[in-house]
């Protein structure tokens, strides 16, 4: 956009917009949420092995995936006495792709 072109955007829409990155990002401000997304970011997850995979105690882990859930990151479905976790937010997938790319390099450094 240059200098010259008038902004187009609705500022209601703009708020909106906003206040759910907002919502989106005070919810990975925590480290424990933050590392389960990456973990489920690989595809669904048990709730044992993200236990496992996160080393996030149980009653850790249970809590965090709870405001995932509320928060819409998250969805569930439960085979037999197991229930499974994925990411339902394609925002919050769009931006666990971008972290990791980012914070998370597969490159290793170069050796002096």
């Amino acid at each position: 956009m240059t200098p010259e072109t008038p902004m187009a955007v609705n500022l209601d829409a703009l708020r909106s917009a906003a206040d759910a990155a907002c919502r989106l990002m005070k919810v990975l401000s925590n480290p424990d949420r933050l590392l389960l997304l990456c973990r489920l970011a690989d595809g669904e997850k048990r709730v044992g092995e993200l236990e496992a995979l996160a080393s996030i105690a149980q009653p850790t882990l249970s809590q965090q995936l709870g405001v995932l859930r509320e928060e819409g990151l998250v969805t569930t479905r439960r085979e037999g006495k197991c229930i499974y976790y994925q990411i339902a937010s394609p925002e919050g997938l769009a931006l666990m792709d971008t972290l990791f790319e980012q914070f998370c390099p597969t490159k290793e450094p170069p050796q002096c």
